[in-house]
């Protein structure tokens, strides 16, 4: 399939068994099905690419324009809708499934892209990796961020490390594996973890190998 990544949800992690009895971590990922809502054409558009939405949900969580564009497409109102590159249309029409064995298989390598678990406000050494100060009794400087640089400005430049909200964007893990495809159950199987809480959108796509 022209289509070389589907969208996802985060079921959770729990571990396999290879041939050999090696445990191997895997993060669970309820992969599509995903449905083509709308082609991105050259003439049209400038460039290559297809809509999906994925996880159909009831006409009445959407509202009119959406339930309008979703009746054009002839397919049913989804929560999710992301765009999705292709090198070529091929066979990818409107109202095209998309599914996780169409697109994967083992040993493949992906990329997941998903938003990172919300930290709220975080001090350095937690959001910056700072070591701290000293942790004898008195310094009273044990988890403070210290200088913030020159003075003379009166200013603080950009880019320093300060105390801030820390989590809550968008991540891409790269170089992971696919360890085992569940075509009947939507389940895609990969190793090690991605990013996000349990039941987040996640967008997988296979790595170019070269």
């Amino acid at each position: 399939m022209a289509v070389q990544a589907i969208l996802g949800k985060k079921i959770g992690m729990t571990h396999i068994f290879n041939e050999t009895g090696r445990a191997i971590p895997v993060s669970v990922i309820q992969a599509g099905p995903c449905v083509v809502t709308q082609v991105k054409t050259p003439e049209k558009d400038g460039y290559v690419a297809v809509q999906v939405g994925f996880e159909q949900i009831s006409p009445k969580r959407v509202n009119k324009p959406m339930r309008g564009h979703f009746k054009k497409a002839n397919v049913p109102p989804m929560r999710y809708l992301r765009e999705l590159p292709v090198d070529e249309l091929g066979d990818l029409t409107v109202g095209t499934e998309i599914r996780v064995a169409d697109v994967f298989k083992p040993g493949d390598k992906v990329k997941v892209t998903g938003i990172s678990k919300g930290r709220g406000f975080q001090g350095v050494v937690k959001r910056h990796h700072f070591h701290g100060g000293p942790q004898t009794h008195g310094s009273m400087i044990h988890r403070k961020p210290q200088s913030s640089g020159a003075t003379d400005p009166a200013r603080t430049f950009k880019g320093v490390k300060k105390p801030g909200h820390m989590g809550a964007a968008r991540v891409t893990q790269r170089g992971l594996t696919v360890v085992r495809v569940d075509p009947e159950r939507h389940l895609l199987l990969v190793r090690g973890a991605v990013p996000g809480a349990n039941g987040g959108l996640l967008t997988i796509t296979k790595e170019q190998r070269g």
